[in-house]
């Protein structure tokens, strides 16, 4: 008897999400739908005659300030906050419907797509995931920044960062086999210092951003407090790194070391290791009785999430 808890999800009924891009500033609909078994993340440009996108590292464009994916020259930007969501809930086959070339920033945060999720409920499907089982430890180093990933049970991560006052020395550890990611690291939102603000929207960056959508920090401290974790900074680092790492293709099982890493480094780790088919195998899990509960969802109506 297959365990339930490896089987693959989609949501159960479709989502509607509405909001403006954090770097474009652009106004952008997105509707998430479920999804065939075995189909995996496929973005879809509603206002380019429904050009798709597959949500894997082959596609992988920009990395500076956010994840973005591109394929024939198509577009789709920040995809990092609902990449993580998807894994941290175990949604594993969802189409996402955009009708702009960046996704929708909301809080900052993941917490809206987990609500959203709880709302509708998800659908296990007749089809066992397969896991990217680490072998053998993949590294990444620019200097003093580092991120890496090793052989382990389940799929932890540990995550140091080091900003200027009144960040400075962070670092957060989870397990994602606990169920921690709910709790722990969804709410976490994205910052920014605001001495930062005008070179960064001279470089056509951080348009939609807002004191509703990001932390924002002065020399003198958290400037729209108060801060949902004592170190929401490291969470929330924790969280882009879930949502990069999925582009694997696959739930990790192994333990992932980062340090003041970022984006381009993430998603160089994903490129590094899936390039060396020495240090990972696919695998399936569950085939014995099952010992786990159901990551099934209640169901009930989709829900409107607004910015």
């Amino acid at each position: 008897m297959a365990d339930s808890s490896h089987l693959e999800n989609t949501i159960s009924s479709p989502i509607d999400c509405t909001g403006v891009g954090l770097h474009s500033g652009a106004p952008v609909h997105m509707r998430l739908l479920p999804a065939a078994a075995g189909s995996g993340v496929v973005f879809r440009r509603t206002d380019l005659d429904g050009f798709e996108i597959a949500a894997i590292s082959r596609n992988v464009a920009k990395v500076s300030y956010a994840t973005s994916l591109m394929r024939q020259g198509v577009l789709i930007s920040t995809t990092e906050h609902l990449l993580s969501a998807l894994l941290g809930m175990g949604v594993d086959n969802v189409v996402v419907e955009i009708d702009n070339l960046e996704l929708p920033i909301l809080d900052g945060s993941a917490r809206p797509y987990i609500r959203a999720f709880r709302e509708v409920g998800l659908k296990p499907q007749r089809r066992r995931r397969e896991y990217l089982r680490i072998l053998k430890p993949v590294e990444v180093r620019e200097g003093d920044k580092f991120i890496g990933v090793s052989p382990g049970d389940g799929y932890s991560v540990s995550y140091r960062i080091d900003f200027p006052p009144p960040i400075g020395r962070q670092g957060y550890v989870v397990d994602l086999a606990t169920g921690a990611y709910e709790r722990e690291i969804a709410p976490a939102r994205t910052f920014g210092f605001r001495e930062d603000e005008q070179k960064l929207r001279d470089m056509g960056l951080i348009r939609g951003a807002s004191e509703e959508s990001v932390i924002v920090l002065t020399h003198k401290g958290v400037q729209n407090g108060p801060l949902r974790f004592r170190d929401e900074f490291a969470r929330h680092k924790v969280l882009d790194l879930i949502g990069d790492l999925a582009l694997a293709g696959h739930h990790i099982l192994g333990h992932v070391v980062a340090e003041r890493a970022g984006h381009a480094m993430h998603t160089a780790l994903v490129s590094r290791l899936l390039r060396d088919r020495s240090a990972w195998q696919l695998v399936t899990l569950g085939t014995e009785k099952a010992r786990a509960k159901s990551r099934a969802l209640p169901t009930a109506q989709p829900s409107l999430v607004t910015a």
